[in-house]
């Protein structure tokens, strides 16, 4: 049996790959461990924004957030895309970083603004103004369904002839560091042109079983759900605390995912064995910051609270993409935090590099080839999760 394309993994980077390989032609498999989604992208907070600090970035976000957007017609389903608005809280140290962000952005024709102070009182009401220098609000952002999207795109792959088997890991690559010919399942191998490794956390053990280098580190993530009291004026945007460091989603009857955001302490897993409840402390520091900055939610009740995983690359942006000196093999892994809102227009650009052998320069920077040749991205505002 063999195909064009094997895509491991199911998450929302892998099936917005499959399903623009599929959709330009060629024959595809779509394998997953577990079910749609059932990795980090399930528990995404799938924060959508286009506050970035480098054009790529920024139109990468912009245009999954037009593919999302626009999912009931493009494939036949709705991705849960709910522009309810974003918030961005700048410390005194982020504001003039956070000036220059935005008049970037504006310049590609992002609709967003900045006001000092304690601003946007629309959006968020009876908020503490400690230690707020800054705030950025985008009209375009909000959040989406991370579940609903992937299942969108896996069940428009589905319609289009593609093979899809949930239920079936891939137990190893086939070949070697020159050259990548398949994967093997439990029911044997499966010979490919070329092997997209989408396995998340996960990608880093089947990279090295083939001899290629992964730099990406498993970190234990964090998040927690709470109602809010009821009769209380409490936010309806997506937020970004860089203040507090903490990222608040909206998910609807008062309920909120919180967690904590960039600064704070990773700590690298085995993404088969770690645990997957939040700690005690954990759930107590991010109660107090949220209280402290919005004293409304005072009272507020634990809905739930878990641990997934961060796949983390050295400079926190992607890999993507073939790699110099390996055929038949493409990353797409290394989502940071930030994979969901970025993974449907980076499977769009990817499937159309694979298929012509063409790609844009800012996208092809992106391939693993960087950390080998020491032209790693900046880090800049770092880890929330989506």
């Amino acid at each position: 049996m063999s195909f064009d394309h094997v895509v491991v993994g199911a998450g929302i980077a892998g099936a917005s790959v499959a399903y623009h390989l599929r959709k330009a032609g060629a024959r595809v498999l779509l394998l997953e461990r577990g079910e749609a989604a059932s990795g980090g992208t399930g528990r995404s907070a799938a924060i959508m924004r286009q506050s970035y600090s480098t054009p790529l970035l920024v139109r990468l976000a912009r245009e999954s957030m037009a593919m999302l957007g626009r999912s009931r017609e493009e494939l036949g389903r709705d991705a849960g895309y709910v522009k309810a608005g974003y918030c961005f809280l700048l410390s005194g140290d982020m504001l003039e970083g956070g000036r220059r962000n935005v008049a970037m952005q504006k310049s590609m024709g992002i609709v967003n603004e900045l006001r000092e102070g304690c601003a946007f009182p629309e959006h968020l009401p009876e908020i503490n103004p400690e230690g707020i220098a800054g705030i950025v609000f985008e009209p375009d952002g909000g959040h989406a369904d991370p579940v609903r999207a992937t299942e969108a795109y896996v069940e428009a792959f589905r319609a289009l002839g593609g093979d899809w088997r949930p239920r079936t890991p891939a137990r190893r690559l086939l070949g070697d560091r020159a050259r990548v010919t398949g994967v093997e399942v439990e029911d044997g191998e499966i010979a490919a042109g070329t092997v997209v490794n989408a396995a998340g956390p996960w990608a880093r053990p089947l990279a090295e079983g083939a001899g290629l280098a992964m730099p990406l580190r498993s970190v234990r993530e964090q998040d927690t759900v709470w109602e809010a009291p009821r009769g209380r004026n409490v936010p309806t945007a997506s937020i970004s605390n860089g203040v507090d460091a903490i990222y608040i989603r909206p998910l609807g009857e008062r309920r909120y995912v919180i967690g904590r955001g960039f600064p704070k302490q990773y700590f690298d897993v085995d993404p088969y064995n770690y645990k997957q409840s939040a700690d005690a402390d954990f759930v107590a520091d991010v109660q107090a910051r949220m209280v402290n900055r919005f004293p409304a939610f005072a009272g507020m009740r634990l809905v739930d609270s878990y641990a997934a995983l961060y796949d983390v690359t050295p400079d926190w942006y992607p890999f993507v993409g073939p790699r110099s000196g390996t055929a038949g093999y493409a990353d797409f892994c290394g989502g940071s935090g930030h994979g969901f809102k970025l993974a449907p227009s980076i499977g769009k650009e990817l499937a159309a590099w694979l298929a012509t052998g063409r790609v844009a320069d800012d996208f092809a920077r992106l391939s693993n080839d960087r950390v080998a040749e020491g032209r790693l991205f900046v880090q800049s505002f770092g880890g929330n999760r989506g």
